[in-house]
């Protein structure tokens, strides 16, 4: 199941996201606000990922009758998008030298924000929502990149190459951990199952670099693919053509 960011109504969902027309519960209402409702929405994703989000699930959760949500938060979309600004404030914001050190530094925060809120994976940025949130993450992520000697605008898609890396190794992290939660499997164990089969169709003679390797592999990392060494590995192929960039602009 997949959401999209600004899927709801844009001047509601700003309003929202940077509280300008907060609302206070009233009389003899249960104390409903709009940060209640999000961490909910929150709560409910976290468990059970965003197919299990709705308004009435949300409302069963605090309490409270469905309607009464829609006084603090229009709906479904924008609930979403101030759900994604919010769980944005979990990632550090720890200054540290040099560029390099620093991109490494913000790709493993917010690698650690997929393996804390997996949902996000669910959720396609088909538009970049601003947020008091998301917008103080990017001045962070940004800054660590200024005078370096890039353009503005190289400085968006360097950070931009390394968060989609993060989010590409994330969907492995997460595959192969709800993999062995639904099979009971390890990767390894798996394959050990599977081995004495593949003993007797997989002709080594017949694919000798895709056995070699794929044996390497295997000792290597007890499992024929490591979400954690592909993260690595393509985290330092990428700082390294960055590097080259930056040179590149020096001389």
């Amino acid at each position: 199941m997949i959401e999209h960011t600004g899927s709801g109504d844009p001047a509601r969902t700003l309003a929202l996201l940077w509280r300008t027309q907060e609302r206070t519960s009233r009389k003899g209402k249960p104390d409903l606000s709009v940060d209640r409702i999000v961490q909910a929405g929150i709560a409910l994703a976290d468990a059970d990922g965003l197919k299990a989000l709705s308004m009435r699930r949300v409302a069963e959760s605090l309490g409270v009758g469905t309607m009464s949500l829609y006084t603090y938060v229009p709906g479904k979309g924008e609930l979403i998008d101030v759900m994604v600004d919010t769980v944005q404030a979990a990632t550090g914001r720890t200054p540290v030298d040099g560029w390099r050190e620093h991109l490494a530094y913000v790709a493993r925060e917010n690698l650690a924000l997929y393996r804390r809120h997996p949902w996000l994976l669910q959720v396609a940025p088909s538009r970049t929502v601003l947020g008091p949130q998301v917008a103080a993450k990017y001045d962070f992520e940004l800054r660590g990149l200024e005078g370096v000697g890039l353009s503005d605008v190289e400085m968006d898609s360097v950070l931009n190459l390394v968060l989609g890396h993060v989010q590409n190794s994330a969907r492995g992290l997460t595959a192969a951990a709800v993999t062995e939660k639904e099979t009971g499997l390890t990767d390894q164990q798996w394959w050990d199952a599977a081995a004495p089969f593949l003993m007797t169709v997989f002709d080594p003679a017949r694919y000798p670099v895709a056995a070699r390797v794929g044996g390497a592999v295997g000792e290597a990392h007890q499992s024929a693919f490591s979400p954690e060494h592909s993260f690595e590995f393509g985290l330092e192929m990428i700082l390294d053509g960055v590097d080259r960039l930056i040179e590149s602009r020096r001389s």
